[in-house]
């Protein structure tokens, strides 16, 4: 799937590791970090702010259930008042804000991620401040649907397998392959939503794939984190008795780094595949070279190099 000729796996590792000291990642997971915690209440309540007008019982605690599933538990229970207190009453006037300042905000923290894509790939924007601000308010949109879509396949669809395992009297094999269906699904969801920011975030020209190896890296890295991460606090991490009330916030911190430095992984695993790829975009390169896709170039022209040691002439 990505012709890589005369490149080893270590030589892959070795470049990897210098193109993510070199572009600062875990600085740059900070970064992200900062603006997703500034970017998720305002999130949250525009999201919400829709849900009361759904015919749902005990809305609120479906959504705590949600949360849960995707966050660390005392990283959960932070957003606990904020969401009983929006999804309790319908707000029109909250709604009409959110789509204003409230979404704007929000896109804040993928506008973030786009700049650190531009670093991944070693250009510089150039495409207008409006342009890029829509592209972040669309990427909010769509990222935090599919997103929010997988989590909620995860929650919803072990209640819809029960209650279809009893109605219709499912055996055993009928039960397991709907639950592997449904985490293919989400496994699609969250792949469609790496890939989409991947591919529109940095100001590069390339070809739009569902699957490429920094979203399938990226969204394993993510299910092992989020695994790992949920453990450490629960059987480790105890916050909560060391700093108190900021635990829940120190550990929302902790895994918005995580999500940050996964993205920011992934990136750099597309753009070093990208560089390897006979005919594919160096670094600092926003075009790829005349001739069209890889597919229909030749083979890359040699690399420069010093020229070969031999006898000088001697001047007559």
């Amino acid at each position: 799937m990505w012709r890589l000729p005369g490149v080893s796996f270590k030589q892959l590792a070795k470049d990897f590791k210098s193109e993510v000291k070199d572009d600062n990642v875990t600085n740059g997971a900070a970064a992200l970090a900062y603006y997703l915690m500034l970017a998720l209440f305002p999130a949250l309540i525009f999201l919400l702010s829709l849900l009361p007008f759904l015919p749902i019982a005990n809305l609120d605690q479906a959504v705590m259930n949600l949360l849960r599933q995707g966050l660390p538990g005392e990283a959960a229970s932070l957003l606990d008042d904020t969401v009983r207190e929006v999804v309790g009453q319908r707000r029109g006037g909250l709604l009409s804000f959110g789509l204003i300042g409230t979404l704007w905000a929000a896109s804040s923290g993928i506008y973030a991620v786009m700049q650190q894509l531009n670093i991944t790939y070693d250009v510089k924007e150039g495409r207008s401040f409006f342009k890029v601000r829509g592209i972040a308010l669309g990427l909010t949109i769509g990222f935090g649907f599919l997103v929010a879509a997988a989590f909620s396949l995860i929650v919803v669809g072990g209640m819809l397998q029960g209650w279809l395992a009893s109605s219709l009297g499912w055996s055993g094999p009928l039960q397991a392959a709907f639950a592997a269906l449904r985490w293919v699904i989400i496994f699609a969801l969250l792949l469609l939503a790496f890939a989409v920011v991947y591919y529109f975030g940095p100001d590069v020209e390339q070809s739009f794939k569902l699957i490429t190896p920094g979203s399938v890296i990226g969204v394993v890295l993510l299910a092992l984190a989020a695994l790992g991460f949920r453990f450490y606090v629960s059987s480790f991490g105890n916050y909560s008795a060391t700093y108190g009330s900021l635990g829940a916030v120190i550990i929302l911190l902790l895994w918005l780094y995580i999500v940050g430095l996964v993205l920011l992984l992934g990136s750099e695993v597309n753009a070093l595949v990208e560089h390897y790829e006979p005919g594919g975009k160096q670094k600092g390169e926003k075009r790829e070279p005349r001739g069209g896709p890889p597919e229909n170039r030749g083979p890359p022209p040699p690399r420069r190099g010093p020229p070969p040691e031999g006898p000088r002439p001697q001047a007559h």
